[in-house]
């Protein structure tokens, strides 16, 4: 069977709007409609998990709290921060769910790779480390053998939300992004550069 992996990108995007195209999609596709990679970026809001009942610590700002039906805890995102959703029928891929996590760690550190930067997993804390901050997380749902939600990575950012809230359920975790680390490439060559480290793990037939 030829896999495929059709690229949506879409600008600036309201959260709780794409959460439900997500499950729409997820829940009305077949056996034969392709993967979809998702890209695109959010308005300010904070996102809790399925077993996250975490609320800032403060919200001067009046940044919106919303409930998400991914994995893991409280994160924020942001303006300058690159949206990855992973519509993937796995069970079509051949992997189970930790070999998709491993999948798509690895593509992030090949592309932070790519760029000069050395980058690491961490044990227990789904995701991806530079000199031990966290540059990007993940967050998934994998229903029916197919997985939606996915990763973000922080290209050129406010991080300072970051520090309202315990991140991915971390106290303490410090958070970084690509500017911070020298590298300047702005969201559309970042999510170009994305998408061509994970066709490399995910082993598409096409991309279109």
């Amino acid at each position: 069977m030829n896999k495929s992996c059709r690229i949506r990108r879409s600008g600036f995007r309201d959260y709780v709007q794409v959460a439900n195209e997500m499950l729409a999609f997820t829940d009305g596709r077949t056996k034969d409609t392709d993967d979809e990679l998702w890209l695109l970026q959010h308005h300010p809001v904070f996102t809790q998990g399925t077993s996250c009942n975490q609320q800032p610590r403060t919200n001067p700002t009046g940044i919106p709290v919303v409930k998400s039906s991914r994995g893991g805890q409280i994160s924020y995102h942001g303006p300058g921060q690159l949206i990855a959703y992973l519509l993937f029928d796995i069970k079509r891929l051949g992997i189970g769910p930790k070999s998709l996590v491993n999948h798509v760690e690895q593509a992030i550190i090949q592309l932070l790779g790519s760029y000069g930067l050395l980058s690491e997993r961490r044990q227990g804390a789904p995701g991806v480390y530079v000199n031990s901050a966290k540059i990007a997380a993940l967050g998934l749902r994998i229903r029916n053998g197919k997985c939606f939600h996915g990763l973000s990575l922080n290209v050129d950012m406010d991080l300072t939300p970051f520090q309202l809230i315990d991140p991915c359920g971390y106290p303490g975790m410090t958070v970084t992004q690509l500017t911070d680390l020298g590298i300047h490439h702005n969201i559309r060559q970042v999510g170009d550069d994305l998408i061509d480290t994970m066709q490399k793990q995910f082993q598409w037939d096409s991309i279109d």
